[in-house]
C-alpha cells in the first residue's frame, strides 16, 4: 500500500482564512495607519483559520504567504446596510528555486456574533467620534466624496461622517471579511472558482446540499486527480459538474485566464505597447482596485511573450506590507491595489523608466522613446479582427440559454443528445430491450436467475442499463457552457497570433547560436563569460525597421535565457517553452521553406490547435468519483445559513490508501485504449497503414483521435454486439443440443432442445455473453453481473 501520489491530486490544500476571536480585534499595522479613519474603514489582522490537509510532502503549506495573498489589504467591517457582494481573486506562490504554487481566494461577508469582538468595535467607535468632537483644530472638516471620508482644511465646524460607517451595536447587524481558498499546483482558475462558488452557496443554502460539507471537500482534496498532459476532466461540485482540461506537451502551456477581459479593461494599442514594455524589461506597474483584475492583466502579459520567460522580479498582488519593493532598482512586474486614495496620493520613484497602467482608469503610460514592435501594424490589426468576430459571436448567442458544442460539431451534438434523451445509448437498444422483456424464454431464464441470486429481478437488468446510459451522460459534449467554449477559442487564437509573431521575427535565430567546444560542467562554470550567441550577425540580417527593438532585446535576460536553453539542450530534453518554439519553428519552415525571413504572414495554425481542444472538449477523458458519504463522519456538521462551519479536521486530515499501482493512472490508459478503437474505426487505408508502422516500430505511444461522426461510432459498436450476441446463441445452442433436451426454450430464432442441463451452467454460459455485451457495446461502461458458483 502507498499514498497518493503528487501526479495525481487536483489540489494540495483547502483553507479557511478569516478573523481569529482568540486574538480579538488587531489592527494591521503593515498595511499603515489609519486611526484617523472610522473604525469600519481600517483594516484588522487576518489569520489562517484552518487548512487541510495538515501537510504534504511535495508542498509545504506556507502559511504567511497564503494569509498575506488571501487578505492583502487585511480584514474588512461592514454593516448590513453596506454592499457585501462576494469577491473572488486568484494569487501566486513563488518560492526561493522559482517554482510557483497557486490559490484560488474567494472573500464574502460573515456576521460576527461573537460578543468580545462585537464590544471591541463598539469601543472604537466611540473612541474614534469622542476623537472628532473634541478636536481642537476648528479648521478640520470632514466631509463624504464618492462614498468615502475626507479629511481637509476648511473654516466650517461641521462634522459630517456617513452613516454606513458608523456602528451602532443597538440597531447594525457586524460583518466581516472571511476566505474560502484552495491551494493547486496547476493554474487552475476557473475550475477552483466554480468550487469556490458552490461551496459559499451551500453555506447560504445548506438545506439543499445531499452531503456533509466535509464530503465535497474531502473529494477534492483526495479524490479529484490532476488530468495527465493533453486529457479533459469532469468533477462534481456541490451543486453541478466542473470541467477542466490541460493542454499536451507539444501545445502552449496550460493558461486559464479570460483574454478576452485583457481586452475589455485596455485598448488594444496600450497592450501591444505594454507587451513591448515587457519584451525590454522595463518596470512596469500594475493599478486597480480589483484584485483580480491585477492578476488577470499580469498573467495575460506573461502569457504573450511566450515562448520566453519573464526573469525579474514578479509580485502580482503586492500586499499593503511590501509597497517598499517599488523602490527597488531592478526590473519589475508588480500589481498596486488601491482603495480609496487617488492616483495623486500615490507617491512613486522615478517614472521615468516606468510603465503604469492605470487599469480603471483603461491608460497605459510607456517609457520615453519606446521602441516599435516589428510588425506592430499588423499585429494589431489581426487583435482587432480577432475582437469583432468573438464580439459578433458573442451578440448572435446572447439569447441561447442551453449549452452547445463548437459550431462544427453541432449535428454531433443534436443527434447525440436525441439519443440520450430518448435513452438510447446505441441504435435500436432500448426497442430490443422491449422484446426481451416480452419473451417468454427470457423470462423462464429470469426466474432461474432469480432462484440463484445473479439478479434479483428482470427489472434491476434494466435498470442496469439506464445507470450505464446515465452513465454515458458523463461524456456529454456540452460538459462545458458556450461561454466557457468561446473563451477557449478566444485564448487559443489570441496566443497563436502573438507567438506567430516571434516565429516570423526569431525564424533563423538558431543559426546564430556559437555551439560551445566544451563539456556542460565546464561551459556552466564559464557561461557568463562566454558569448554564446553572435548578436552583431544576427543584427545585421535583420530589416532596418526591425533593429530599434532588437538591438535592445536582444540584450534582456530573457533573451539570454531562451539562448542558455538552447545550448542546454544539446545535453539534455529541451526546456519544454524551447521545444514548443522549436518544433512550431520547423512545421513553419516546412511550410513555407526559408522565405519566412524578413517576411511577415498571417497566423494559419488557429483552426489545428483549436482542433485539439474540441476534441478533448467532446470526448471527456475522465469522469471523477462523486461526494459521497465519510467513514468515521459520525456527526453532521451543523451549518447556521450564511456561517462557515468548524469542520471535522480529524475526517479531513485523513490521508487515503491506495493500492501499489495506481488506479487513476489505469483508468487514463483504459481511455488510451477506447481512443485508440476508435480512431481505427473510420481511418483510410494510408492513415490505418502508417499508424500501424509506428506502431510496430514502437515509436508511437497514442495515435490521435480522428475526426468521425457520433452515428459512425455508434453503428459499428452496436455490430460489435450483435456479432457477440449470435456467437453467444451460436455456442449456447451448441451444449444445450450436446445435452438432449426434453424441454424446448426458444433463443432467438428456431428451438433448442434441453435435457439435464443445469441451472448454474446455463446462467454461466449467459451471463458470460451478457457481460462481453455490456463490456464493448456500452463503450466501457461495464455493468457488473455477478456468475453463479457451481
Amino acid at each position: 500500500m502507498t499514498f497518493q501520489s503528487q501526479s495525481t491530486r487536483f489540489a494540495d490544500y483547502f483553507v479557511v482564512c478569516g478573523l481569529d476571536v482568540k486574538s480579538g480585534l488587531e489592527p494591521d499595522q503593515l498595511s499603515g495607519e489609519h486611526l484617523q479613519c472610522p473604525p469600519l474603514d481600517r483594516p484588522f489582522k487576518s489569520k489562517v483559520l484552518d487548512h487541510y490537509p495538515e501537510s504534504v510532502p511535495w508542498n509545504a503549506f506556507d502559511k504567511v504567504a497564503v494569509g498575506m495573498l488571501s487578505f492583502p489589504r487585511g480584514l474588512s467591517f461592514c454593516i448590513q446596510k453596506a454592499d457585501r457582494q462576494p469577491d473572488f481573486h486568484s494569487f501566486i506562490i513563488t518560492r526561493e528555486d522559482g517554482t510557483r504554487t497557486y490559490g484560488s481566494a474567494f472573500i464574502y461577508y460573515e456576521e460576527v456574533t461573537d460578543d468580545k469582538i462585537l464590544a471591541a468595535m463598539q469601543t472604537l467607535q466611540h473612541m474614534f467620534l469622542a476623537e472628532v468632537e473634541t478636536d481642537v483644530s476648528d479648521t478640520l472638516h470632514i466631509e463624504q466624496v464618492g462614498g468615502n471620508l475626507r479629511f481637509s482644511p476648511g473654516t466650517t465646524k461641521k462634522r459630517t461622517i456617513d452613516n454606513l460607517k458608523i456602528y451602532k451595536s443597538n440597531k447594525d447587524r457586524l460583518y466581516v471579511t472571511k476566505c474560502l481558498c484552495l491551494i493547486t499546483q496547476q493554474p487552475f482558475v476557473q475550475p477552483t472558482q466554480q468550487f469556490l462558488q458552490q461551496l459559499h452557496s451551500a453555506v447560504l443554502n445548506p438545506t439543499e446540499i445531499e452531503f456533509s460539507l466535509e464530503s465535497y471537500i474531502y473529494n477534492v482534496l483526495y479524490e479529484v486527480p490532476l488530468p495527465p498532459p493533453g486529457r479533459s476532466m469532469k468533477f462534481y461540485g456541490i451543486k453541478s459538474p466542473i470541467f477542466c482540461q490541460r493542454p499536451s506537451v507539444s501545445e502552449l502551456p496550460l493558461f486559464d485566464f479570460c483574454l478576452s477581459q485583457l481586452f475589455d479593461y485596455l485598448d488594444i494599442r496600450d497592450i501591444v505597447q505594454l507587451f513591448t514594455t515587457l519584451l525590454l524589461e522595463h518596470q512596469v506597474l500594475l493599478y486597480s482596485s480589483d484584485y483580480q483584475k491585477l492578476m488577470l492583466v499580469a498573467e495575460c502579459m506573461m502569457t504573450l511573450i511566450f515562448p520566453y520567460q519573464w526573469q525579474h522580479v514578479y509580485v502580482p498582488i503586492l500586499p499593503a506590507s511590501l509597497t517598499h519593493f517599488l523602490d527597488a532598482p531592478v526590473p519589475f512586474v508588480m500589481g498596486l491595489h488601491h482603495g480609496k486614495e487617488s492616483r495623486s496620493e500615490l507617491q512613486l520613484p522615478s517614472e521615468a523608466n516606468m510603465c503604469f497602467v492605470d487599469i480603471d482608469a483603461r491608460t497605459v503610460e510607456v517609457p520615453e522613446d519606446l521602441p516599435n514592435f516589428p510588425h506592430s501594424q499588423e499585429l494589431i490589426g489581426e487583435l482587432i479582427k480577432v475582437k469583432n468576430k468573438f464580439r459578433h459571436a458573442n451578440e448572435k448567442s446572447v439569447n441561447i440559454t442551453t449549452r452547445k458544442s463548437f459550431s462544427t460539431l453541432d449535428n454531433f451534438d443534436s443527434s447525440l443528445k436525441d439519443s440520450r434523451l430518448s435513452n438510447q445509448s446505441c441504435p435500436d437498444l432500448q426497442n430490443k430491450l422491449d422484446i426481451l422483456h416480452k419473451s417468454e424464454a427470457f423470462n423462464k431464464i429470469s426466474e432461474i436467475a432469480k432462484k440463484t441470486g445473479v439478479w434479483n429481478t428482470i427489472d434491476e437488468f434494466s435498470d442496469k442499463t439506464k445507470d450505464v446510459s446515465t452513465q454515458n451522460d458523463d461524456n456529454d459534449p456540452s460538459s462545458m457552457s458556450e461561454q466557457e467554449i468561446t473563451q477557449l477559442n478566444y485564448n487559443n487564437t489570441v496566443r497563436e497570433i502573438f507567438l506567430n509573431h516571434f516565429l516570423h521575427i526569431f525564424s533563423s535565430y538558431d543559426t546564430f547560436v556559437i555551439p560551445p567546444n566544451q563539456d556542460m560542467e565546464s561551459w556552466l562554470t564559464n557561461r557568463e563569460s562566454m558569448q554564446n550567441f553572435d548578436k552583431a550577425s544576427f543584427l545585421s540580417d535583420q530589416p532596418e525597421a526591425y533593429l530599434p527593438f532588437l538591438s535592445y532585446f536582444t540584450e534582456t535576460q530573457m533573451f539570454a535565457t531562451f539562448i542558455d536553453n538552447k545550448i542546454l539542450s544539446l545535453w539534455e530534453d529541451p526546456e519544454p517553452s524551447l521545444r514548443i518554439f522549436d518544433g512550431r519553428l520547423k512545421l513553419l519552415k516546412e511550410q513555407v521553406g526559408e522565405h519566412v525571413r524578413h517576411t511577415y504572414a498571417p497566423c494559419n495554425t488557429i483552426e489545428d490547435t483549436e482542433n485539439l481542444l474540441k476534441k478533448r472538449v467532446i470526448y471527456v477523458d475522465h469522469v471523477s468519483p462523486k461526494p459521497h458519504t465519510l467513514e468515521g463522519l459520525t456527526v453532521s456538521t451543523t451549518i447556521e445559513p450564511g456561517n462557515f462551519p468548524q469542520l471535522n479536521e480529524k475526517v479531513l486530515n485523513t490521508e487515503p490508501v491506495f493500492k501499489a499501482k495506481s488506479r487513476e493512472g489505469a483508468k487514463w490508459r483504459k481511455r488510451d485504449r477506447q481512443l485508440q478503437h476508435s480512431e481505427h474505426l473510420k481511418m483510410n487505408p494510408e492513415q490505418r497503414e502508417k499508424y500501424l508502422q509506428e506502431a510496430r516500430s514502437k515509436s508511437m505511444r497514442q495515435p490521435k483521435l480522428s475526426d468521425m461522426s457520433a452515428s459512425a461510432m455508434i453503428q459499428t459498436n452496436w455490430k460489435f454486439v450483435e456479432t457477440l450476441l449470435q456467437e453467444g446463441k451460436t455456442k449456447t445452442k451448441r451444449m444445450l443440443v450436446d445435452k438432449m433436451g426434453h424441454e424446448a426454450i426458444e433463443l432467438g430464432h428456431g428451438e433448442v432442445n434441453i435435457t439435464g442441463v443445469e441451472e448454474n451452467t446455463l446462467i454461466a454460459s449467459l451471463c458470460d455473453m451478457l457481460e462481453r455485451i455490456w463490456s464493448h457495446g456500452l463503450q466501457s461502461k461495464k455493468v457488473k453481473i455477478l456468475k453463479c458458483k457451481s
